[in-house]
């Protein structure tokens, strides 16, 4: 049984850092690739970061870029999501998803994923 299980939100200040992980069952990392996704109340889901499950290549959304760092652990089977300089426009619930047949023309749209995490929500306030 495919699973994948976010953790690692919370609160944090602007400025301030956090590490998202995403821990997958079911399935190798080297089989799948793993995105991260966002979504602000109101707003559509906002594709963030993916990692390659066949060569570890890395891909960002202007959005994030500088600031995210996508890795994986294959020992562990689970995906992290560094992010730094965290601002207010951050607050979301991020969710991370796993695609076997992940592009890099496909690699921002959802519906191309096969898996999703339950999510983690991510709350930037003083």
């Amino acid at each position: 049984q495919v699973q994948l299980v976010e953790s690692g939100g919370g609160l944090v200040q602007p400025g301030g850092s956090l590490r998202l992980s995403c821990a997958a069952s079911g399935f190798t990392l080297n089989d799948y690739s793993i995105g991260w996704f966002r979504q602000a109340p109101g707003k559509e889901r906002e594709w963030l970061s993916c990692i390659s499950g066949s060569d570890g290549s890395t891909y960002y959304a202007g959005s994030v870029k500088g600031r995210f760092t996508i890795s994986r652990d294959n020992a562990k089977n689970t995906v992290y999501l560094q992010m730094n300089s965290l601002n207010s426009e951050d607050t979301a619930v991020y969710y991370c998803a796993a695609g076997s047949r992940i592009s890099t023309a496909t690699v921002k749209e959802p519906n191309v994923y096969d898996y999703w995490g339950q999510g983690t929500q991510v709350t930037v306030s003083s």
